[in-house]
């Protein structure tokens, strides 16, 4: 069922320590069980499989649960060995895990939505079991009573969420590419804002309730930083994926971030740095170096006498500018462009070679990573995906061992 690949060597990469196979289709999620060798996986196969390391080094199932529809997402409480189920058919599964972790027992059936559940969390000081789905809806539904409590609904498909315990409110990411704050009371809820920065779906996000920073990945292969704390609208643009970020997880004491993209790419950010943020795009209707005239400025193309240029924009200042003007390519990681991207000129010319130097790593994971997650307390990292594996790392080298404390189940 799975092969030890590694013991530790020291390494400044992630070290593939096992490979998990065994489902017969996608793995949807996949969590580590804290301070156990073990680790929970769901997959549209339909199963539930709890999987512990053996004497040998090789994790074999202890649990092999078949619910009735393909399982979608899972939302995992270690303290309380409660383990909710998301399905393809909308409804929400509950069970309880034995102490052993080799029997697990049904305990409700949550009717969440009409629709595929996409992501959803557990809060046990609520007593709630927070819910998105491809009913383009995210509810709220009580854990003792089996009841629903809210239901709110979206314009496209609310594809993540984020809750925060302490103030009930949950970020809900949708298709559109748009974050919506929503204050969750019982029976009732209110809008508080909406975050616009993203130019595709949401894949993934992570509220870190300590610094009071959220995480946000995309389609467009970029992560946002939202300083929701900080209360002034501060947002940080972090480019460093060539694929769909659909992962991501911010590690609180070492203020590393690592996000994961499709074409099975890591990238491990520090964030203990000082960051500017990238500027706003200009609007002009002639470029701002030379002043000749966009192609659809048809007036000064016509008193000028010249052929329209092509609009582009400097990622540095955030003019507009022709592509005579910005012919040269630069990466600029303290703005968070770890790859090349298009300056004017004038910029170029004012970006010294320190100012190139990386503020990310980046790593394979060699297969697509459709969900990670982390134990910090550890350095572990487990990733899965499409191709049915589930790989386990040692993150030590890359991220540091942070202590338990940093360990916030989801």
């Amino acid at each position: 069922m799975a092969a030890e690949i590694h013991s530790r060597p020291q390494s400044s990469r992630p070290v593939l320590l096992n490979k998990i196979e065994g489902h017969s289709d996608a793995v949807n999620a996949a969590v580590l069980i804290p301070k156990e060798d073990g680790v929970i996986t769901v997959s549209e196969d339909r199963t539930i499989r709890v999987w512990l390391k053996r004497d040998s080094g090789q994790y074999w199932p202890s649990i092999y649960h078949t619910v009735s529809s393909p399982c979608s997402c899972m939302s995992y409480h270690h303290d309380s060995r409660r383990i909710f189920i998301g399905q393809d058919n909308g409804a929400i599964v509950e069970f309880l895990l034995s102490e052993d972790f080799n029997k697990m027992n049904h305990v409700k059936t949550y009717p969440a939505h009409q629709n595929r559940v996409s992501d959803m969390v557990f809060s046990l000081e609520s007593e709630w079991v927070v819910s998105t789905g491809h009913d383009k809806s995210v509810s709220w539904m009580c854990t003792q009573s089996g009841s629903m409590l809210g239901r709110h609904y979206f314009g496209s498909w609310a594809s993540c969420l984020q809750y925060d315990n302490d103030t009930q409110h949950a970020f809900i990411g949708d298709h559109s590419g748009q974050i919506t704050l929503l204050k969750l009371e019982r029976q009732t809820y209110s809008t508080v804002t909406t975050l616009k920065g993203h130019e595709g779906s949401i894949g993934a996000l992570w509220w870190d309730p300590v610094q009071r920073l959220l995480f946000s990945g995309a389609s467009d292969h970029s992560v946002i930083m939202w300083d929701i704390g900080g209360r002034k609208g501060r947002t940080l643009l972090l480019q460093g994926h060539h694929e769909r970020v659909q992962a991501v997880r911010y590690l609180q004491l070492t203020r590393q971030l690592v996000s994961c993209s499709a074409d099975g790419g890591v990238t491990v950010w520090n964030m203990d740095t000082p960051r500017e943020e990238a500027p706003q795009w200009l609007d002009s209707d002639s470029c701002q170096k030379c002043e000749q005239p966009f192609f659809w400025n048809v007036k000064q193309m016509w008193d000028s006498k010249t052929i329209g240029l092509r609009q582009h924009h400097c990622r540095k200042c955030g003019k507009a500018v022709c592509g005579k003007c910005s012919s040269k390519r630069t990466t600029y990681p303290v703005m968070g462009f770890e790859f090349q991207v298009r300056v004017c000129d004038t910029c170029y010319d004012t970006v010294k070679d320190e100012d190139r130097t990386a503020l990310a790593t980046f790593h394979e994971g060699k297969h697509n990573i459709a969900f990670m997650d982390m134990d910090p307390s550890r350095g572990l990292m487990v990733t899965c995906g499409s191709d049915r594996v589930i790989k386990i790392w040692d993150m030590t080298q890359v991220v540091g061992c942070s202590i338990a404390t940093g360990f916030s189940p989801r």
